[in-house]
């Protein structure tokens, strides 16, 4: 064999060798993990959700009556003030019910006038029969029917003044439906909506459905954000707990709010495959002026926050399965699944910890049980870290280590 060919068959068993030594020493060391040393910091819990911006006091104005629309005298975003004429249904059907109803009262108290009068003759006459009857002058027969004649008048006295009464009622109510036909503001705001236009009908509601919303009056003045917080979420929010909320139109800006509203039943879903939600109410306290209903928006709610908190990694809590012991039968109602960390020990191998955690932070969790401080526990990455048994032998990878203090 020639002296180069040598050379090349040499270098080659070296690189061989080298690379052999290499991947034993990997295995040696074990797998290449990230650490991170248990420690203390400030901790704020916190609960994000989605929703829209709505005043905290709004009209929704239905149609009390049907009709059609003759005046029409604001459009969206007008200012107005309580008691501002808003628009008019035609007026004129409910206004002949009103005169019908009006002639009909007439009618009736005339017959009520010629009611009582026959009740006083019927009295006088009774009253006079009775006077000759204890005289011994009229018959028996003849008193009774003046006795007749008086209560039947009395009777029909009586149901007349009741008509009457009616009649009156039927008036009244037939003024209001007449004041149904104009629509006056009910408080000071901005018309937001307007779903209504010049020469179309109006529809009241029937039974339990609501009319068709003609018109919105919103007060501006104070608005709150109507958030969707998910099921997990919700039981750490609370009433009064503060918030920042961020409005789409208006970016790189945040509003303080707070929350004052939080919905005790879940919101209907529209299929069964939507999660479950809560509505949860912030009243933002420093609204933009030119802030408008509907418009989307994000909160942050805080739910709580601990001043130097025992915290890990939130990457290095894993959840695995309870498993009981040789013949032992795990009790009813007992949890199926435990919370821990992978401890990296002196000796370089891994040992599963349960602990307890508390709030939890953006990037950390508290820990409450399990941990004292200063414990080293394996942080990533993911795909070891979930096929971890315990008692692995591991390592720090250090490449991973540089490449985030450059980064």
């Amino acid at each position: 064999m020639k002296r180069k060919q040598l050379w090349i068959l040499g270098g080659g068993l070296a690189v061989v060798l080298i690379g052999g030594l290499s991947v034993a020493g990997m295995r040696d060391k074990g797998l290449a993990v990230q650490i991170a040393t248990v420690g203390r910091e400030n901790l704020q819990s916190k609960v994000s959700a989605n929703g829209k911006i709505q005043a905290v006091t709004k009209a929704d104005i239905s149609a009390s009556i049907m009709g059609q629309v003759t005046r029409l005298a604001v459009k969206e975003g007008d200012r107005v003030t309580k008691g501002q004429f808003l628009m008019e249904i035609d007026p004129r059907s409910a206004r002949a019910n009103a005169d019908a109803m009006q002639a009909n009262l007439q009618a009736t108290q005339s017959d009520l006038t010629s009611a009582t009068a026959n009740l006083a003759q019927a009295r006088s006459d009774f009253d006079r029969a009775k006077a000759n009857r204890d005289a011994g002058i009229i018959s028996a027969a003849d008193f009774e029917r003046a006795k007749t004649t008086f209560e039947t008048a009395r009777a029909n006295q009586e149901t007349v003044r009741r008509r009457a009464d009616q009649a009156k009622a039927n008036v009244s109510q037939s003024h209001v439906g007449l004041g149904f036909s104009t629509i006056s503001a009910p408080m000071d705001g901005v018309v937001t909506a307007r779903r209504i236009e010049l020469g179309e009908t109006a529809v009241p509601g029937i039974q339990n459905q609501a009319g068709t919303v003609l018109l919105t009056v919103s007060d501006m003045s104070r608005v709150e954000a109507e958030m969707e917080v998910d099921e997990a979420s919700i039981p750490t929010v609370k009433l009064g707990q503060e918030a920042q909320v961020r409005i789409d139109a208006y970016p790189n800006q945040t509003f303080q709010g707070q929350v004052t509203e939080v919905a005790g039943s879940p919101i209907l879903k529209l299929s069964a495959n939507e999660a479950i939600k809560f509505k949860v109410k912030v009243w933002i306290k420093n609204p933009p002026l030119t802030i408008k209903p509907g418009l989307s928006a994000q909160a942050d709610i805080f739910t709580g926050n601990r001043d130097q908190a025992l915290a890990i990694p939130i990457q290095s809590l894993v959840t695995r399965e309870i498993k009981p012991k040789p013949g032992e039968t795990p009790k009813a109602g007992a949890p199926r699944d435990e919370e821990g960390v992978w401890l990296f020990t002196k000796e370089g191998k891994t040992q599963f910890l349960p602990v307890k955690t508390g709030l939890m932070g953006d990037l950390n969790v508290e820990v409450l049980e399990g941990l004292k401080g200063g414990e080293t526990v394996v942080t990533g990455p993911f795909r070891i870290i979930r096929d971890l048994k315990g008692g692995e032998k591991v390592h720090e990878d250090k490449g991973k280590k540089k490449d985030e203090k450059k980064g």
